[in-house]
């Protein structure tokens, strides 16, 4: 019989695979050839070793550190270690006294600065602000329309701090990529383009600020609280409260006086000038930009605007804390082997290797030769994985523990279970008599909503998972995420066409007895069976009438007995009707 619709359906799609395959492979090998990449995916602490250093932090002037400042400074390195790149690290606290960082590899010089570095907390006005996005090249404002300085600036809130250099820099930066690594520190006494990161409530915002005007030394402490109203009643806001020092408090008064013009200037709108507000800059990274309001002369700010309790308290630990000139000496530093070692890897793989045996034997056993489309997708989502993971480590750092090692190889039995929906709807489709053609066809599109859902579930599961756990569940939640993205892609764009273009062979449109979809092995019955006779449903293969009975018998028992009185007299009349047609016979 003539097979009708496309010539090669399907074929269109796999190249665009190959495609996709070709351009992962290409920019790795050049990461590779340029000596920035390599073709073997980066390990993590546990399986790689590293290095630990154990850090004493120390205040200047000698005092003694407390437990919320060893915690605090604990979050700050693990904040410029995130920062750096640096995945799988793990600090921790020693002894009440010390700090702890497990480094994967050995980090670089610019690493150790960093983390040696104390906590720089300043103050700086606000001379421009924008979307956190970089604008587009071709979108960007030309040389001859860049701002110019028309004369010295005159204070930290002049925009004759905006040269040509740094307008560029401020169109060019990217808030809502990855942080850049930071080896030195910004000069104070000239103008900062920095970022203020996205969070749960704002998107990410980039500035130009002028110098610093106020250090985060001149603090005395901070707190957070519910605000209250102008009767002096509590609120359900949270606001944060500042006290700075004497210096402090003769500077903040004077640049709030100059803040607050213009905010008077622009008819005390919030959002209409940038100039009003006042960043608070940690380790060159506003964490809040406040506009003055008012003339602050006590030496008492208070941060208010859309705070939770938790945000206020977060912002409070930060000032408190990180204007603390907390710097660290390193006491020890040593290599340290793999946690857990190569032989937890080598098991690791071994399970993963008979799990993805045991996979293929049973597709071949179950799908004869169609078992073969199952372990060519999975070998396609496979490359696709370790394509992704060598590329992530080389771009982002990312590094594969022993619990990433884990997510794949659960995800393995995953992804056959999407090759095995696909497969039992088509043969569904030819129990009923279909032909392999509109079996794929119409076996696909009841197949697609169920892989969908499936693998929807999964990805909710593993993002979920990556933002509630900590530590190595993340590299486990992670591989698990990874592999259901690829696992669709494979089944859309290698699976399903596939099936389309074997559908049109003759060892599989013909159904033979090894190709697992033989018809007569399914025990599918034609609808039309020659010599005009059609098929009835007394002629479905037993397999059919099985579970179609099964149906009806669950239908029955939720049958409630007004249901079943008319049914078994439907019953009763279908049955006069058969012996009424008999004997006119």
């Amino acid at each position: 019989m003539a097979r009708t619709g496309r010539k090669k359906p399907g074929l269109r799609v796999l190249v665009w695979l190959g495609v996709l395959l070709a351009a992962l492979t290409a920019v790795l090998a050049g990461g590779t050839a340029v000596g920035q990449a390599s073709w073997a995916p980066k390990l993590a602490l546990d399986l790689e070793g590293g290095t630990q250093m154990i850090l004493a932090p120390k205040v200047e002037g000698g005092s003694d550190i407390n437990e919320q400042q060893l915690n605090q400074a604990v979050a700050i390195i693990r904040q410029r270690v995130d920062g750096s790149g640096v995945s799988e690290a793990e600090i921790s606290t020693q002894s009440g006294r010390n700090v702890v960082v497990s480094l994967p590899g050995t980090p670089s010089a610019e690493t150790r600065n960093l983390i040696q570095a104390s906590a720089d907390m300043n103050f700086r006005p606000v001379l421009l602000n924008g979307d956190g996005a970089a604008v587009p090249p071709e979108s960007r404002t030309p040389d001859d329309k860049l701002p110019k300085p028309t004369a010295q600036p005159a204070n930290s809130s002049d925009t004759n701090w905006i040269t040509p250099d740094i307008y560029k820099q401020f169109e060019a930066l990217d808030c809502n990529g990855a942080a850049a690594e930071k080896s030195q520190r910004s000069d104070p006494t000239k103008p900062l383009v920095t970022c203020e990161p996205a969070t749960a409530k704002s998107p990410a915002i980039k500035y130009i600020l002028g110098p610093v005007e106020v250090k985060g030394s001149n603090i005395v402490t901070s707190s957070f609280q519910l605000q209250q109203g102008a009767q002096g009643a509590v609120t359900n806001d949270w606001a944060v409260n500042i006290q700075f020092d004497a210096e402090g408090t003769a500077k903040f008064k004077d640049v709030t006086e100059r803040l607050n013009q213009f905010y008077v200037a622009a008819g005390g709108q919030s959002g209409t000038d940038p100039k009003s507000q006042f960043a608070i800059v940690l380790d060159d990274q506003v964490i809040s930009a406040p506009r003055a309001l008012a003339v602050i002369t006590d030496g008492r700010p208070q941060i208010t605007g859309g705070f939770t309790e938790q945000t206020a308290k977060a912002l409070s630990d930060q000032l408190k804390f990180g204007a603390l000139p907390i710097s660290f000496d390193i006491q020890s530093e040593q290599q340290i082997s793999a946690t857990l070692g190569g032989e937890q890897l080598r098991m690791g793989l071994l399970a993963g290797l008979i799990g993805l045996l045991l996979v293929v034997v049973y597709s071949l056993f179950q799908y004869r030769a169609l078992g073969f489309v199952t372990i060519a997708s999975l070998v396609v989502a496979g490359a696709l994985t370790y394509l992704a993971i060598a590329i992530l480590g080389w771009t982002e750092n990312y590094r594969l523990s022993l619990a990433g090692v884990a997510g794949i190889i659960v995800a393995i039995g995953q992804t056959a279970d999407s090759f095995i929906v696909y497969f039992e709807r088509i043969r569904d489709e030819l129990r009923e008599g279909r032909g392999l053609v509109s079996a794929v066809e119409n076996g696909w599109k009841r197949a697609k909503r169920t892989v969908l859902a499936s693998k929807a579930v999964n990805l909710l599961a593993a993002l979920v998972l990556y933002f509630v756990a900590v530590g190595n569940v993340r590299g486990f939640a992670f591989t698990l995420g990874l592999t259901a993205i690829a696992d669709l892609i494979v089944v859309f764009m290698f699976t399903h066409p596939t099936l389309q273009l074997l559908a049109r062979t003759r060892f599989f449109g013909e159904g033979h007895k090894f190709s697992g979809l033989d018809p007569e092995r399914l025990g599918a019955v034609p609808l039309y069976r020659g010599a005009g006779r059609i098929r009835t449903p007394e002629d479905k293969p037993a397999l059919v009438r099985t579970k179609n009975t099964g149906a009806a018998a669950e239908a029955e028992r939720r049958m409630t007995i007004a249901e079943r009185r008319l049914a078994e007299k439907q019953e009763q009349l279908a049955g006069s009707s058969k012996t009424s047609a008999k004997e006119n016979k």
